[in-house]
């Protein structure tokens, strides 16, 4: 999710980092077999904050690249936010994994349930939000959060984000919850309702929308691309999801031909001269004298 949008950009050398396994110290074939299928050029067995300063300064085996990428847990997202500037960091704080739920009476409780417990199993840290106007909802969703976190594999992850990031929030409307969900800018806000394409308009700060009841967050988490590296942390509010562009520069040129000149230079001089910038201006001036030199002679 992080490799095609460099790739489709242009990006020559892919470098990855990855976490190796605890026990064995090797990264698994499932995630070797997915470098080698999007063209990653180079791969390392190493995660966390040390492997952003990696990227970023480089070691004796690995080299220092000119754009970091990709989500992670708090102490990978400040990583981030400290090499900025050393390395361009694309996209905003993608740190640990967040949800909002907005669901009515229409949708099944379990839906609503599940897919806030599906973000909340990324581990602690995260928000699992459930907005509703519907107190039947409210009773309804909690009661399945509670009975489907039992029988989870990852209940502890589960409980740690829950513990301090989840909240079941009842408001007046949807337009209240939505109100509420913009506050949160959630990294994904599903919209479990009768008729989603009524709110989407009210969308303002949301990393990536989910419409209805069969387009949980799981689907953009591995097959909705062309990346599911999404702001967190409020970062939705100034930022969106990684894509193309954040491995593309946009190039400034400009170039003017003698009419044209003539056309902008009084107004440059002007401002260059009420600036206190003689240099400036004068590199006006030399040439508009230049140039009337050329229609005289």
């Amino acid at each position: 999710m992080t490799a095609v949008p460099a790739i489709v950009a242009g990006v020559p050398e892919v470098a990855v980092c990855v976490p190796p396994d605890r026990t064995t110290g090797k990264v698994s074939t499932v995630t070797l077999a997915a470098a080698a299928v999007a063209g990653v050029t180079e791969l390392y067995a190493v995660g966390g904050a040390q492997a952003i300063a990696a990227m970023a300064y480089g070691t004796e085996s690995v080299r220092p690249v000119d754009v970091i990428c990709g989500p992670g847990n708090r102490y990978v997202a400040l990583a981030k936010q400290e090499v900025a500037g050393t390395v361009g960091v694309a996209a905003a704080f993608a740190g640990p994994s967040e949800v909002v739920v907005i669901a009515d009476a229409s949708v099944p409780a379990e839906f609503a349930a599940i897919d806030v417990i599906l973000q909340a199993e990324h581990g602690p840290d995260g928000l699992a939000w459930l907005i509703t106007w519907d107190p039947e909802v409210v009773d309804s969703v909690t009661e399945a959060v509670t009975r489907l976190t039992e029988s989870a594999p990852r209940r502890d992850d589960i409980t740690a984000t829950l513990t301090d990031g989840g909240y079941a929030v009842l408001v007046d409307s949807p337009e209240h919850a939505m109100a509420v969900a913009n506050l949160v800018a959630p990294e994904h806000l599903e919209l479990l309702v009768a008729d989603p394409e009524s709110m989407l308009p009210l969308v303002r700060n949301a990393g990536a929308v989910f419409m209805g009841p069969w387009s949980p967050a799981s689907i953009g988490d591995y097959l909705a691309g062309p990346s599911h590296v999404l702001p967190t942390y409020g970062s939705a509010r100034f930022s969106s999801a990684l894509t193309v562009d954040d491995f593309l520069k946009h190039h400034h040129v400009i170039r003017l031909d003698g009419p044209a000149f003539d056309a902008v230079a009084p107004a440059t001089q002007i401002l260059a001269e009420a600036e206190g910038l003689d240099a400036h201006a004068e590199s006006i001036r030399l040439r508009r004298s230049a140039r009337s030199q050329e229609s005289e002679s």
